[in-house]
């Protein structure tokens, strides 16, 4: 199953923020986190996580620095900041509201059966 490219832009920034929250991380090291949190289902690009990380470090979300690891190559590693807890906090507001209403209106798992069949031509 692949996650459509409107919910993983819609989910990226909280997503981020969340894991840094988790503590300070680099590029590559969010990308593995990304795909462990989702079982392998979302599977993000650098070409996708960069732009995001750049365009957080100009709203002032998270801060970057570069660090030398003993026989590695330098890793820019991302922070958040006091702002980018708060907009994780907001994120996480508008986030419960959709997850509420979408347990509204989706039905439980015991009540599942096909909106439509294409053989009956009904539900």
């Amino acid at each position: 199953m692949r996650v459509t490219k409107d919910l993983v832009a819609a989910s990226a920034t909280p997503i981020v923020l969340g894991i840094l929250a988790e503590g300070e991380s680099y590029g590559y090291a969010i990308l593995r986190r990304i795909s462990e949190l989702s079982g392998g289902e979302l599977d993000w690009t650098e070409g996708f996580l960069y732009p995001l990380l750049h365009r957080l470090e100009r709203l002032g979300h998270v801060e970057a620095n570069w660090q030398a690891v003993a026989g590695e190559r330098r890793r820019k590693y991302y922070r958040i900041t006091r702002q980018g807890l708060a907009e994780l906090s907001e994120q996480q507001r508008q986030w419960q509201t959709v997850v509420d209403a979408l347990k509204q209106v989706w039905p439980s798992i015991g009540d599942i059966r096909p909106l439509f069949n294409p053989l009956e031509g009904t539900a």
